[in-house]
């Protein structure tokens, strides 16, 4: 079979987790199969890590990034296939994206319901000019991959030719298989631990949780660990900071006993695709989790964790949880079986490579 040549037009580095877990972590696998991947992320790690310090990108940053994004578009004719996170240019005309993906077919991925960015904008302007403009995209993709079943309607309503649903998934050699039995902890650090992970943007999703959790902690022990956000202080709650690495989160997963993610309820997070909940279920936690968009597919509540709609139900299923170890533990079980039969890139991947190829060749 010819080797595939795939230009990944990615909106960040292996900072980036939507980058990173939608694309870059299955390069290796793709090469593998015989599709040469060339990876171009429109923000590169450093330019996002000064995001995080500063709280912007920079103007001269952003015209740097755009202006390498569109030479990368440029050079598209040396490619079989256009890999795109999202849109290649966001905010930027859709003549000019269009222009700049002429003649090589594309695939879009979409991990978020970014769509919503334009067409449920507060500005009319915005609304006017760009509502329409990721279906314009979709209507000319080869192939449109969507995490969950929200995002590949909104495609398939938008005239995509092809929708296929792939959701975002772990790659189990960076989440081994832990013993069956619970690790002996010192006595110091018994204490049960809940665990959320995130990022300083999602953190506002705790807010959810604070009064679910002052009431649990009027009758339970138990510390609430944060991984990749700044302390959150919650009155009667024992809070334990974290900093996040992709070397370091498996660990700091792991060694806590119940995986949590809290969501609104909008149009914005039925885009969601319930990453968190992979990440705790690989590693044997039992989840609780907003009963909002793709979570509803991801926990069977009662099976491999509980969904929770009110304050009173986290209240009870986080009671429940922390009351017995022996439920934790088959709940957990349960969460790993459901990882390994449907949310790794071990399943994912050769079907992710397959459609690639499809394509290229059905253009």
């Amino acid at each position: 079979m010819k080797q595939l040549k795939v230009l990944a037009l990615t909106k960040y580095g292996r900072l980036g987790a939507s980058s990173r877990l939608r694309f870059l972590q299955f390069v290796a696998g793709l090469e593998q199969s015989g599709v040469q991947v060339t990876v171009q992320p429109l923000i590169p790690d450093a330019m996002l890590k000064t995001r995080y310090v500063q709280g912007s990108y920079g103007v001269t940053g952003l015209v740097r990034a755009y202006a390498e994004r569109c030479q990368a578009m440029m050079s598209r004719q040396d490619f079989d296939l256009l890999w795109i996170e999202k849109e290649a240019l966001p905010w930027a005309p859709f003549w000019l994206e269009r222009a700049l993906v002429k003649g090589v077919p594309y695939v879009l991925d979409y991990d978020d319901a970014v769509f919503h960015n334009y067409d449920q904008n507060a500005r009319p302007w915005v609304r006017r000019l760009y509502g329409n403009r990721l279906d314009c995209l979709m209507a000319g993709a080869a192939l449109v991959v969507s995490g969950n079943s929200y995002l590949a309607a909104r495609a398939r309503e938008a005239g995509a030719p092809r929708v296929e649903v792939i959701p975002t998934a772990i790659d189990l050699d960076h989440y081994p298989i832990q013993p069956v039995a619970p690790p002996v902890r010192p006595f110091e650090e018994a204490l049960p631990r809940i665990v959320w992970i995130g990022s300083p943007s999602t953190a506002r999703y705790l807010d959810l949780l604070r009064e679910p959790l002052q009431a649990l902690a009027v009758r339970h022990s138990f510390a609430l660990r944060l991984i990749g956000c700044d302390a959150v202080d919650i009155p009667g709650v024992q809070v334990e900071v974290m900093p996040w690495s992709e070397g370091t989160e498996f660990d700091s997963i792991s060694t806590c006993d119940i995986g949590v993610m809290p969501l609104l309820d909008s149009l914005w997070e039925q885009g969601k695709c319930g990453y968190k909940l992979i990440q705790y279920m690989a590693c044997r936690l039992p989840v609780v989790a907003s009963h909002v968009g793709v979570n509803s597919e991801i926990v069977q509540s009662g099976q491999n964790g509980f969904l929770a709609r009110t304050s009173a139900e986290w209240v009870s299923a986080l009671g429940e949880l922390l009351n017995s170890q022996e439920l934790r533990r088959v709940m957990g079980l349960a969460g790993r079986s459901s990882v390994e039969s449907t949310y790794c890139i071990q399943k994912t991947g050769p079907r992710l490579g397959a459609l690639l190829q499809s394509a290229a060749t059905a253009y």
